[in-house]
């Protein structure tokens, strides 16, 4: 095996990570999936260390070494450029490869969805991110870590207002609203004051409150205003971070991909999508929207063969490997 030509991917969310080992040629020659990848909760060393036990694994099936010409990491928490270096660093440390690049898990779904590296995307699962690239390597991106930066939504933030909403409409503060009703049904649960007391007192893990966002989409589906409001808000969102990359990548007076990603707008709510798609036809007129349905490892591999100067022909055999 001639290692020069042997890469490692790596996409490495908060609940997942998977590994694959691919040749220059895009053929993936080992692959291994294990659990999420949080520095903030486990510390950087022991975070890196599990990274490194899955690629091991990948390793094993490749019947390689775990040496490569170049690994492309895309790995949640990565968010701030310093959390980049420190990460890029410890990898480097651990003698993988003298050429490391790491990236926000973000840009592996947006390589995932591009055919050529140039576009923006959206992500919007548990929390909200948007990056963008062009083929120069320029890039556009935020801090996208919660509230004191400036977002808003995602599957948690969704939740929580719901919730918000919700208990309001119950004791009169707000607007009448089926989710007043819905949410607490969602757990058994006859009244929103019921729900308020389970989740403080810790008889409903505030983990689960995530559930929530899918009622909230069901009821805005029926027509309640409120719901529909929150999911209205969401597509402002979306659609505000991808103008605003756009347009500092020079990309909003023309043609450019927009993809989208993420539990919720993989989801492909009506109400939501067809919003979006108002809304950036209004900013960004020459936009095209496209769902990321492919796995985020893909992206991965696919800028490890960008930084490789790989031929064509190994993207489109990488592609069709997670493609089908």
């Amino acid at each position: 095996m001639n290692l020069n030509g042997t890469l490692l991917a790596v996409d490495a969310g908060n609940s997942k990570t998977d590994v694959a080992v691919v040749s220059r040629d895009g053929t993936v020659l080992g692959a291994a999936r294990g659990g999420g990848f949080q520095p903030p909760v486990v510390g950087v060393g022991a975070a890196v260390d599990g990274l490194v036990e899955i690629v091991g694994r990948a390793c094993a099936e490749a019947r390689v070494p775990a040496e490569f010409a170049h690994v492309a990491a895309c790995l949640a928490n990565a968010d701030l450029p310093v959390e980049e270096a420190t990460l890029q660093e410890e990898l480097l440390g651990r003698g993988l490869s003298r050429s490391v690049r790491v990236h926000n898990d973000t840009f592996a779904i947006l390589r995932a969805g591009l055919d050529e590296p140039r576009g923006v995307a959206v992500v919007c699962g548990a929390g909200i991110n948007c990056v963008g690239m062009t083929p120069d390597g320029r890039t556009a991106r935020f801090p996208a870590i919660g509230k004191i930066s400036g977002d808003w939504g995602g599957g948690g933030g969704l939740a929580d207002e719901a919730l918000w909403s919700a208990a309001r409409a119950e004791d009169g503060r707000g607007l009448p609203t089926v989710l007043a009703d819905a949410l607490p049904a969602h757990f058994g649960l006859e009244s929103m004051y019921a729900l308020i007391e389970a989740l403080h007192l810790g008889g409903i893990p505030m983990a689960r409150r995530h559930e929530l966002a899918p009622v909230l989409f069901a009821v805005a589906a029926g027509g309640d205003p409120v719901a529909l409001s929150i999911v209205h808000r969401q597509a402002e969102e979306v659609v505000a971070m991808a103008a605003v990359a756009l347009r500092r990548l020079g990309l909003h007076r023309e043609e450019a991909p927009v993809v989208l990603g993420g539990s919720v707008l993989a989801a492909r709510h009506p109400q939501l999508e067809e919003r979006i798609r108002e809304l950036l036809a209004a900013r960004a007129p020459k936009a095209v929207i496209g769902f990321v349905t492919a796995p985020p490892v893909l992206g991965a591999g696919l800028l490890a063969l960008d930084e490789e100067a790989a031929d064509p022909e190994a993207k489109v055999r990488l592609r069709e490997r997670y493609e089908g």
